[in-house]
């Protein structure tokens, strides 16, 4: 896919506020649609470009290549005590770098660490975005900037199309941590997972349980793939879903796929599963 390159902040302002209006669109198996137009001037890359953990020789270009965390894991929380955000709407926990294997590196150095998020965004102009992280990337203890601080620092430097080398000479600091950010939360944006249980009539009860077999079903509807579920205390509380993919992080096509290495290690029991609802 080929990357635009924007130079002007207010361009790309325009563009993530647009990009904000977009309903949620559910991914699609083997071809989804990418609604994520990158922030910085990172590297083109071909329309051909290997599909992350599918590859069998080294690939050329690094950074329209995800390697070597090439399943990225896009993770949700559903926090009922203390009630974290919206009460129709799970919440945002992070998108991480798996290796291939199921295995994961954290704290690395493919892109710089940040300590202090909110005024790099508020400086390239993403109101927009911060409007979203602050409704749905949420923690259940612990301010905003600290939770997001440590998912950028811990995940985020572990995706090596996010280094500032992956952005030419236009590259100015912050760039890959908005294209983060940003890629986060759109591919958040379109799992809507309460949507995706409301329609197979699993809702937030005090009193019904559910099967993981029923969840499964259900979430499975938004990508074809195998969702890895969390409980706590037989309460659902944690989905993760698993993509492989195609080009960089910045520009490239999520494909869904099962979860290398976690596969059936949900923590959730196999019925009698309950959904609370957001007091």
């Amino acid at each position: 896919m080929t990357l635009e390159f924007f130079n002007l902040h207010s361009v790309r302002s325009l563009l993530t506020f647009a990009g904000g209006l977009l309903s949620q669109r559910p991914l699609q198996g083997s071809s989804p649609t990418n609604t994520y137009q990158s922030y910085g001037n990172s590297l083109s890359c071909p329309s051909d470009s290997p599909l992350s953990c599918h590859n069998a020789t080294t690939a050329p270009d690094s950074c329209c290549f995800i390697y070597p965390g090439g399943q990225l894991l896009s993770t949700q929380f559903w926090d009922t005590s203390p009630p974290i955000g919206p009460a129709d709407s799970w919440t945002l926990h992070g998108l991480w770098p798996d290796l291939c294997d199921g295995t994961y590196p954290t704290f690395c150095n493919q892109a710089p660490r940040y300590f202090n998020i909110t005024q790099v965004l508020h400086e390239a102009g993403q109101v927009a975005l911060l409007n979203d992280m602050n409704t749905y990337w949420l923690p259940n203890r612990g301010s905003n900037e600290v939770f997001w601080e440590h998912e950028w620092n811990k995940h985020g430097t572990c995706i090596n199309t996010l280094a500032p080398s992956c952005y030419g000479d236009g590259y100015k600091a912050g760039d890959e941590l908005v294209d983060f950010m940003g890629r986060a939360v759109d591919v958040f944006k379109r799992l809507d997972t309460y949507k995706a249980l409301a329609a197979a009539g699993i809702l937030p009860s005090t009193t019904k349980t559910y099967t993981s077999a029923e969840i499964q079903t259900a979430l499975k509807a938004l990508t074809g793939s195998e969702v890895v579920l969390g409980c706590s205390r037989g309460r659902l509380n944690q989905a993760w879903y698993s993509f492989n993919v195609k080009g960089s992080l910045q520009s490239g096509d999520f494909v869904a796929t099962a979860p290398a290495g976690k596969g059936g290690r949900g923590t959730c029991p196999r019925r009698g599963i309950k959904y609370l609802p957001k007091a």
